[in-house]
């Protein structure tokens, strides 16, 4: 196996796990995620019970979005890896999609190492003030970031580093993609924009306790945490 084919490996691993995470993390805030651990569990000399390890559903919930991060956080490694140990100096490329890859990939590395449950950008004083673009996948844009809280609005969010690994993966280490076998049917309809998760069902859920909302001004409603629900003029909601 070559190098190349080694660091392919592992990005596409990289993926899977982020692709994991994210259904964990969906189904967790939906409920639908099982929560079974064994009821003991030995490994080596260490041993546990049920009641030590098992998680309550609200505690799930908060996990999993820190599962999901961590997940994110393990991509931009594989990326920054997989660079680093293919092209000579990226930081220095003559490419530009390397170069920016590469020091995208290393500074939200940096951001988690130094502080991985509260990640804060480290900015080199040569990254500084400066912007790293791949066209239609990526931007960071370092100007002010330097001992921030890192934030997912800096860089395009978890999707970009994805997408960010999948192009690295085959534009610059040359995966040849491959046909894509048949997954899973989804149990559910499930549309996702940024953290508000709208699920289709069939009828009202038993239980559900009707909530009265009034439409702001140009008939759009407040969903909460800066969403908006309003219908386009064909009636489809957005």
């Amino acid at each position: 196996m070559t190098e190349e084919e080694r660091q392919i490996a592992y990005l596409f691993t990289a993926e899977l796990q982020f692709r994991l995470a994210s259904a964990v993390r969906l189904a967790t805030t939906l409920h639908t995620q099982p929560l079974d651990l064994p009821t003991e569990w030995t490994h080596g000399k260490h041993g546990v019970k049920y009641d030590e390890i098992a998680l309550r559903p609200e505690q799930a919930d908060y996990a999993a979005r820190f599962l999901h991060r961590s997940a994110t956080c393990l991509v931009a490694v594989a990326i920054k890896d997989a660079i680093g140990a293919t092209v000579n100096d990226p930081k220095n490329s003559t490419n530009s999609d390397v170069r920016s890859a590469y020091q995208i990939a290393r500074m939200i590395r940096n951001a988690f190492a130094h502080a991985p449950m509260s990640p804060t950008w480290r900015i080199d004083k040569d990254c500084r003030d400066k912007v790293f673009k791949i066209p239609h996948i990526i931007t960071l844009n370092t100007k002010d970031l330097h001992e921030t809280p890192f934030d997912w609005r800096h860089y395009g969010g978890p999707l970009a580093l994805f997408r960010l690994c999948g192009f690295v993966r085959i534009e610059i280490l040359k995966d040849q993609p491959r046909t894509r076998k048949p997954v899973p049917v989804p149990v559910n309809t499930v549309y996702q924009q940024g953290d508000l998760i709208l699920q289709k069902v069939d009828a009202i859920p038993a239980g559900a306790v009707p909530i009265k909302l009034e439409p702001l001004p140009d008939g759009s409603i407040h969903l909460g945490g800066g969403y908006f629900i309003r219908a386009k003029e064909t009636g489809v909601v957005e």
